[in-house]
């Protein structure tokens, strides 16, 4: 999945609260670095996200 989809995926956040959650050290590495961008497993950004949600959505606002 592309920065694109994990921002759907995270409720459609902006580009650059995308940018700063695929830059934690405990987000899942990319598996490819693209011309277009950076390609994650879903598996990964989606178990990733149980564990962490909770936590993004109390940093929004």
């Amino acid at each position: 999945m592309g920065a694109h989809e994990i921002r759907v995926r995270l409720g459609g956040v902006s580009r650059q609260r995308a940018y700063q959650i695929t830059s934690r050290a405990d987000f899942p590495a990319p598996i490819a670095d693209l011309a277009q961008g950076k390609v994650w497993l879903t598996e990964d950004v989606e178990a990733w996200m149980k564990v962490h949600r909770r936590d993004l959505d109390d940093t929004e606002g």
